[in-house]
């Protein structure tokens, strides 16, 4: 059994709804299998179903004069930033699927995010960041460390339709954490944020290409499916229908 995974570059974030959209249609009429996206935005915002417009702490003027988007989506969770240097992670996958932790006729939605949540900490693990899970506060934490407060390193939040998953995480690799100050990441006020490269005491320190490449490696291994790699999303949806589940 696969997952078909592609590496987008770069892409504005309304290409990237525009490529899920396609992709999710695809999965729900049995058109391809499983996927994967892994790709970057320009700075943006996004407003999630539970979102409070306060928890934007600057103007629209502000935003547009720094070519900042705002999008309100139908993820759940509330508002968060994507940028340059965070790899964002759109898996699109059935839940009615043979899932490690299934207990019904699908993956719970829940269970599916301590899936993802496993993925991220696996990565983390890998650049030698220890992260945790912290109850009520979904995401990736990094663990306490003589007395300083956990951090947030990855976040999550998603949607699923008929079974078929959309949206996803965000892990921040070297993305300029000041561009956070512009709001108040998932409503938590009193956690900040962090990233790999503040992180890891490796060096040289983590670059988005190793990133990528554990967060494939580990999706995999959690999911319990083989990964296959495409070059483009033509090449994934050629390769995807041949092997469809």
């Amino acid at each position: 059994m696969y997952i078909h995974f592609v590496s987008l570059g770069r892409v504005s974030y309304a290409e990237g709804l525009a490529i899920q959209e396609r992709v999710v249609a695809a999965r729900k009429a049995g058109e391809i299998g499983d996927t994967l996206l892994l790709l970057e935005h320009p700075p943006v915002l996004t407003l999630g179903r539970n979102s409070k417009r306060e928890n934007v702490l600057t103007s629209d003027e502000f935003l547009r004069s720094r070519g900042v988007e705002l999008h309100e989506i139908n993820r759940g969770g509330d508002v968060t930033y994507h940028g340059p240097g965070q790899l964002v992670g759109y898996p699109i996958i059935d839940l009615r699927g043979d899932w490690p932790g299934k207990k019904g006729p699908h993956l719970g939605p829940v269970d599916y995010v301590r899936l993802l949540e496993e993925v991220l900490i696996r990565t983390c693990g890998d650049f030698r960041v220890m992260t945790e899970r912290i109850k009520g506060c979904t995401g990736v934490w990094t663990a306490p460390n003589s007395g300083a407060p956990a951090k947030k390193v990855a976040a999550i939040g998603v949607h699923v339709s008929q079974g078929v998953t959309s949206h996803g995480f965000a892990l921040n690799v070297t993305t300029d954490l000041r561009d956070f100050q512009w709001i108040i990441p998932c409503g938590i006020t009193n956690k900040g944020v962090t990233s790999l490269e503040v992180e890891s005491p490796m060096e040289p320190p983590p670059t988005m290409e190793a990133a990528i490449n554990a967060t494939a490696k580990n999706f995999g291994r959690i999911f319990q499916r083989q990964m296959i790699w495409a070059e483009s999303l033509e090449d994934m949806f050629s390769s995807a229908s041949l092997n469809v589940l």
